[in-house]
């Protein structure tokens, strides 16, 4: 089968999403719609990070199985995709330890984004190579039902105070995304323990996948509206929580996804619309690491404030306010890193982590 141009189309606007949300020219000066929401709830926002694990998802379903169709056997693909999956997480390491310099922070952040990514993308990758279909789904409703049943025992699901937040001090101690010294006590958004829960996600992308790879897209639609009824159903017990990431909130965003990915397919692949994002699909994880690092080293230059304030905020403000200034910082990064992904693509340079 194909590459198919719609999965890198729809993992690159997703990237592109990222970029945009995580910076702002001004973080107290954003639209709501572009903030994660403060604890339970559900945003735009909130939807990019799940959406681009259920991407990684299919894309394994799609290159594994292809492999798997020749006649490799599955340990022989196991250890380039480990290996994979610990560059992924080294990258991630060394990005938190440039913005623990460049930020001056008191404590060195273990978890973040790139090793979520990279521990989902292995364990996800273990189920496409040994498990069938029925395995697998058997597999992440085992997931849901046990994690669900995890943060019920734990009583609470305030912050700092749920099971997921109390394991994860435990184990990292102030090597958290937030701790208070005084009581001990921490979380992070992408902590060991809510990992179950965007391992689920992953997982319901590895179906997607092999709906694409077998021909059965017309599947994506159906599968859309079953998981946006059961993730507001289970909403009403469990609530939506990107944090945690609760089964509802698996559900919700899955349902979601897949609702975007038949749309994209149908829209790129079947009707031959061009593919937008491409470009940044194709350098992913590229794209977010170099603007990552592009971030760290302006802030260590001491130029991101006074770029912002000259080059935005002065002058739009008194005209616009001062949301208007941030958005279009935000969209100016981006723009950037759209001309830096479209120059590599033009020359064929794809950086694989």
């Amino acid at each position: 089968m194909p590459r198919l141009a719609s999965v890198d189309a729809l993992r690159g606007l997703t990237v592109a999403a990222m970029l945009l949300v995580n910076n702002p020219g001004d973080w107290g000066h954003v639209y709501a719609p572009l903030l994660h929401a403060h604890w339970h709830g559900f945003t735009a926002t909130d939807l990019i990070f799940p959406l681009f694990l259920f991407i990684v998802g299919v894309s394994l379903s799609l290159a594994l199985g292809r492999q798997l169709d020749k006649g490799v056997a599955s340990a022989d693909l196991l250890p380039p995709v480990a290996a994979r999956a610990a560059r992924i997480v080294g990258l991630g390491l060394l990005l938190h330890l440039c913005a623990w310099w460049a930020f001056d922070l008191e404590h060195y952040r273990v978890m973040g984004v790139l090793q979520r990514i990279g521990l989902c993308y292995l364990a996800a990758a273990a189920v496409a190579l040994w498990l069938p279909a029925r395995s697998q789904w058997v597999l992440l409703l085992a997931l849901l039902a046990g994690y669900a049943g995890l943060l019920g025992w734990g009583g609470s699901l305030a912050p700092l105070d749920n099971i997921a937040s109390r394991i994860d001090t435990a184990v990292l101690g102030v090597h958290l995304y937030e701790y208070e010294a005084i009581g001990g006590r921490g979380h992070d958004p992408e902590g060991l323990v809510s990992t179950l829960g965007a391992l689920a996600t992953t997982l319901l992308g590895l179906r997607a996948g092999d709906w694409l790879r077998l021909g059965h897209a017309k599947r994506l639609p159906l599968a859309a509206i079953v998981l946006l009824a059961a993730g507001a159903a289970w909403a009403t017990w469990l609530p939506l929580n990107k944090n945690l990431w609760t089964p509802s909130y698996v559900l919700w965003s899955g349902g979601l996804a897949c609702a975007l990915l038949a749309l994209c397919h149908w829209r790129v692949d079947v009707r031959g619309g061009p593919p937008l994002g491409r470009a940044f699909g194709v350098n992913a994880i590229a794209a977010y690491a170099g603007s990552a690092f592009m971030l760290y080293g302006l802030v260590a230059a001491g130029w991101l404030e006074p770029l912002y304030r000259h080059g935005f905020a002065d002058w739009m403000t008194p005209r616009f306010g001062p949301y208007l200034p941030s958005l279009a910082y935000a969209l100016v990064f981006v723009a950037l890193w759209w001309g830096v992904v479209r120059w590599l693509d033009a020359r064929r340079i794809y950086f694989k982590v």
